[in-house]
């Protein structure tokens, strides 16, 4: 199945999967719409989702790293090629949340954990 599956799709899942993720967590937070919105686009924008990744890099085993690896290496639209490093980050970020969502649900809410805890 992994084969059927390529690292674009991956990563467009796991930017659902992470967003869905935040919002379960600041629904919890407040009631004030303004300020849940906040919340959540300051978890889902890139520079957090990159940073994130750089926080639990040395604890990814090494399927997991060649994800990230080759998720880094897609190539980039041009409206993003101003923060580069960052997005290619962040597009790594989130293929590796969607593989775990397909394919390991537990390391999946291991690492979220790990995530949010720094």
């Amino acid at each position: 199945m992994e084969n059927e599956i390529n690292l674009r799709n991956f990563a467009y899942l796991g930017d659902a999967v992470w967003e869905l993720f935040i919002r379960e967590k600041t629904i919890l937070m407040t009631n004030n719409a303004k300020k849940l919105h906040q919340m959540t686009t300051d978890y889902v924008k890139t520079d957090y989702q990159a940073q994130a990744l750089h926080n639990i890099e040395e604890k990814l085993t090494q399927d997991e790293q060649d994800i990230v690896r080759r998720a880094r290496n897609l190539p980039i639209p041009v409206g993003r090629r101003n923060i580069q490093t960052q997005y290619r980050q962040a597009t790594a970020f989130e293929a590796l949340i969607g593989w775990w969502y397909i394919y390991d649900k537990s390391r999946l809410e291991q690492m979220i954990k790990e995530i949010i805890k720094d």
